[in-house]
């Protein structure tokens, strides 16, 4: 019986590899032109580090057998999070840092089997802005990183917008005894839960109206302000999307507004974000972020009131986008150098050493053949594209 391999992991073909290297690198290059600077955050790091003072469950994270309580990363933000206050507390600010890796998150599936699930992830920290202009630039970037990777409309892709300042104002006349259960029942759009509940009737029929809530920003923030007046959390919703709003259309990229919405892991605290492309079978997330002003405090001085916001995408769901998928990333034309029996290997290995020094691909045939012809049907088979034939 053949070993395969672990749960919810899977060997990737050098197609899939040379996509992910693509990807990562081509992301990397826009980082830095936008002056962000690399970081390695560790692949293991300590619980009380990867669960985020309880924004992430323990539940999620892969726990390590050692004389400390140790986990594989689920996300990177946490451990980046606390370099900043640590490593890098003397480093002006704003920081503008970006990392890509390996991921893991511990799952059990429906016959209570355990798996991990292992992803790569890229993706960017802005810390030291508490303003507004923080959402914007990064959600400015992440739709430039949208078109330098090509996902063009016909992946119609959805930038979903929330807010956790947004829900809690949805859910400020529920009694705190019933806050907890109604944050599920409204990020899961059920309906009937808050119709059958022992709310009082004023309360489930603002919150119904308020769950109905969803699409064009403008639209959707001019009703919530019918609902529970104005304010400045507002005012600075309508600055972001003026802004991001051209930009997004420029890209074909449709934003909606969702008061309910919020993120699976509770580290943020102001703006939440998800970008959504759709595939031949179903849609697929391929970006996550948010403002996470209170996980920076867990790790910093707390009198500092540091701030901080990012985003990462999944490289892995792009990677097996319909457009995304097919695309030739080796441009560049690799040779083989075959021989036949009046040459010696020799003569080829300098013959590559030539090519090598131009800066092309050329790998050698490490046995004589027998002619020409056979050295053409080589490079088919093995996916090469030119053929230098020493006679």
């Amino acid at each position: 019986m053949a070993i395969q391999p672990a749960l919810g992991t899977k060997d990737l073909n050098p197609q899939e590899v040379q996509i992910n290297q693509f990807l990562t690198s081509t992301l990397a290059d826009l980082y830095q032109q936008w002056g962000y600077e690399e970081v390695s955050p560790p692949n293991i790091d300590t619980l009380q580090t990867l669960m985020a003072d309880g924004g992430i469950s323990d539940k999620d994270i892969v726990k390590l057998i050692a004389d400390q309580p140790l986990g594989l990363r689920p996300e990177m933000t946490a451990s980046i999070a606390r370099a900043a206050t640590t490593r890098l507390a003397k480093k002006h600010r704003p920081l503008r840092l970006w990392a890509s890796g390996t991921v893991y998150k511990s799952k059990v599936d429906s016959d209570g089997k355990f798996n991990v699930e292992e992803k790569l992830q890229s993706g960017v920290e802005l810390i030291g802005i508490p303003s507004v202009t923080a959402e914007v630039e990064l959600l400015y970037l992440l739709l430039e990183c949208l078109n330098r990777l090509g996902i063009n409309q016909k992946g119609q892709p959805t930038l979903l917008i929330g807010h956790k300042s947004l829900f809690n104002l949805i859910i400020r006349d529920i009694p705190n005894e019933y806050k907890s259960s109604h944050q599920k029942i409204l990020t899961n759009f059920d309906l009937i839960s808050i119709e059958n509940s022992k709310l009082e009737q004023n309360v489930k029929k603002i919150l119904l109206k308020a769950l109905r809530l969803r699409g064009n920003p403008s639209i959707v923030i001019n009703e919530i302000e019918a609902l529970y007046g104005k304010n400045e959390l507002l005012n600075q919703l309508k600055r972001l999307f003026a802004v991001i709003e051209p930009i997004a259309s420029k890209h074909g990229v449709n934003i909606q507004l969702d008061p309910t919405y919020l993120s699976q892991f509770d580290l943020y605290t102001g703006i939440i974000f998800q970008l959504i492309c759709k595939n031949k079978y179903n849609p697929k997330v391929i970006a996550r972020g948010g403002r996470y002003d209170e996980l920076i405090s867990i790790f910093g001085d707390s009198e500092t009131n540091e701030s901080g916001a990012g985003f990462s995408i999944s490289i892995d769901s792009i990677r097996e986008l319909d457009n995304i998928s097919s695309m030739r990333t080796d441009v560049q034309k690799k040779i083989l150098i075959a021989y036949s029996k009046n040459r010696t290997y020799e003569d080829a290995i300098l013959r590559q050493s030539y090519f090598h020094n131009k800066g092309l691909i050329a790998m050698v045939e490490l046995e004589a053949i027998n002619s020409k012809a056979e050295g053409l049907e080589l490079i088919k088979k093995r996916g090469f594209d030119q053929l230098e034939w020493l006679e």
